[in-house]
Formats: C-alpha cells, structure tokens, sequence
C-alpha cells in the first residue's frame, strides 16, 4: 500500500506541472490566435492551409508589436503617439484609466526601467512572521514630507500569483536587503518556497 501511494505521488509530481503548463500555452495560444480576425477572410491561414494549425496567431501578434514598435520608435512615430496620448489626456474617465496604466507600463518595460530594484525581506503581515518584498522605489509627492527619507516603497506580492500584492512604505531599518536577484526572488515567491534560491558567496 505504501509503495503504490509513493507511486500516485511521484506520478502527480510529474503529470501535474506538465498538465498545467500545457493548459497555460494552450490558453495563451488561443487567446492569441484570435488577432487572425483581423485578417480578411481570403488571407487567413485556415483557409489557405485548409486545415487549423494554432499559433499563427502568435507571430502575427509579433509581427504587429515589433511593427508598432518600429513605427513608435522614429520621429514621425514619437510625434504620433505624442498626439495619440494627449487626445486620451482629454478624454475624462479615459485619461485616468489610460495615464495610471502607461505609467505603471512605462516603468515596467521602458529600456531603462526598473520597477523591482531589490529583494527584501521584511515583516509582514506582523512583527516575527517574515516574507519576501521588492523595494519599487521610495516615497515621493506629500508622502515624503510626511514620512522622510527613512522610508522605502515596497511591494509584498501573494503567492503563487505575484501579480496580487500590496503596497506598503516600511522603515530602512526594518528591511534586510537580500543577496539574491529579483528573478531569484520571484521564483522562490511564484513556487511558494519549494525552488530555494543558491546560497549566496561569503564575501
């Protein structure tokens, strides 16, 4: 009995991890397969192939993020998304919306970004119970006024989806910077402890 258990064990620790991640590309090419609608009828690959081969939705999402970026990226493009972004300025629920997500988006993926800048490990959600948070930054605006430059921004994501989280300004004093990369990080948040990080070198 105890071996056939060992054996449902091993046999989910294998199935399961591959199941979920086929589920997760099949979702994401699909979801992705449905930019082919914008194709006239007569150009679409299920009719000039005859048969339904998924993921041509995929490089045709490439080919229009890399074009939009290439337009995006000479003056005339800047020039652009210029006017393109001060026309959804004017817009009253639209600007609110479209100017917290470019910010949020400017910082997250802009060359020279970066939105996680360390690993920490701080107390939360009480005193003695520790986790891993990402400093974002540090206070600004009013904030700063209030609180100093004894403060940092960070971020506390839940595990094992990091997207969820909360943003909270801790003291300097009370964060341990972590000798860890912010991928390392996340991967031991997303795993929810199980892939550990290598120990760091003694100095």
């Amino acid at each position: 009995m105890a071996a056939i258990r060992r054996w449902l064990l091993a046999g989910l620790l294998v199935l399961v991890p591959l199941i979920i991640t086929v589920w997760v590309l099949n979702w994401v090419i699909g979801t992705l397969d449905q930019t082919l609608q914008i194709l006239p009828a007569q150009w679409q690959p299920d009719r000039l192939l005859g048969i339904h081969i998924p993921g041509f939705g995929v490089l045709l999402a490439l080919l229009i993020v890399l074009l939009i970026g290439a337009i995006a990226s000479n003056f005339m493009g800047r020039r652009l998304l210029s006017w393109w972004n001060a026309l959804l300025g004017r817009i009253p629920i639209v600007r609110s919306i479209y100017s917290s997500v470019k910010q949020v988006s400017d910082t997250l993926f802009s060359e020279n970004g970066n939105a996680f800048r360390k690993a920490l490990l701080v107390q939360w959600p009480r005193p003695g119970v520790w986790t891993i948070a990402f400093q974002t930054g540090t206070p600004g605006g009013d904030v700063l006024t209030h609180l100093g430059d004894e403060y940092l921004s960070v971020y506390v994501p839940t595990t094992p989806n990091p997207t969820g989280g909360y943003f909270v300004m801790l003291k300097r004093s009370d964060c341990v910077e972590l000798a860890m990369t912010v991928d390392e990080a996340l991967t031991y948040v997303i795993s929810m402890g199980v892939v550990s990080p290598a120990p760091s070198k003694p100095h």
